[in-house]
């Protein structure tokens, strides 16, 4: 019996319920800004006849940063689970046990979750507002977090969360009809 649970379980993560659909759009961007970045400083090295071939191994070494900068997280979500895949590696969180949300401190914003079990993701929460089906499956987990009494600090940013997504598919609803 064991064996089929594990299985199973294996099964509900494998199969994701909703996922960012915007990951291939900001990945050619990434790939897009680094090529230029990288092509830009060869152009200008090459115009004042600067270009060796330590400064191009120079100017590729900043194109491949930028790249590593500005690669995006791929979010997906499964049944009480949300998955995060970057370049440093994958963050599993359980969303259906969650006891943390919060908002990032910095530069750059993140809804960073929390759950029962000490693991940790964070994300941009451009994904979740470009990806209500994703965020759907998130709240719904969340919902059943609170209900549980597990989550203890976080109903104030989820609930910034539904509000900023709330409004932006407003705005898309107005935008079609042509009302704005």
């Amino acid at each position: 019996m064991g064996r089929r649970t594990t299985h199973a379980m294996r099964e509900d993560r494998a199969v994701p319920l909703a996922y960012d659909t915007t990951w291939a759009g900001e990945a050619r961007s990434a790939v897009g800004y680094a090529t230029l970045l990288f092509a830009l400083l060869l152009t200008v090295d090459e115009l004042a006849d600067t270009l060796t071939d330590l400064r191009a191994a120079l100017w590729l070494s900043l194109g491949v940063l930028l790249l590593l900068v500005l690669w995006p997280a791929r979010v997906s979500v499964g049944r009480g689970r949300l998955v995060s895949r970057s370049l440093c590696g994958e963050r599993t969180v359980r969303t259906d046990r969650l006891v943390s949300v919060r908002w990032s401190s910095g530069v750059a914003q993140r809804l960073v979750l929390r759950d029962a079990d000490g693991n940790r993701a964070e994300l941009d929460p451009k994904v979740l507002v470009a990806n209500p089906p994703l965020w759907h499956v998130l709240d719904a987990d969340a919902r059943t977090s609170v209900d549980r009494g597990l989550l203890r600090c976080g109903e104030t940013a989820l609930r910034q969360m539904a509000a900023r997504i709330d409004k932006e598919t407003a705005r898309t609803v107005f935008k079609v009809s042509g009302i704005e």
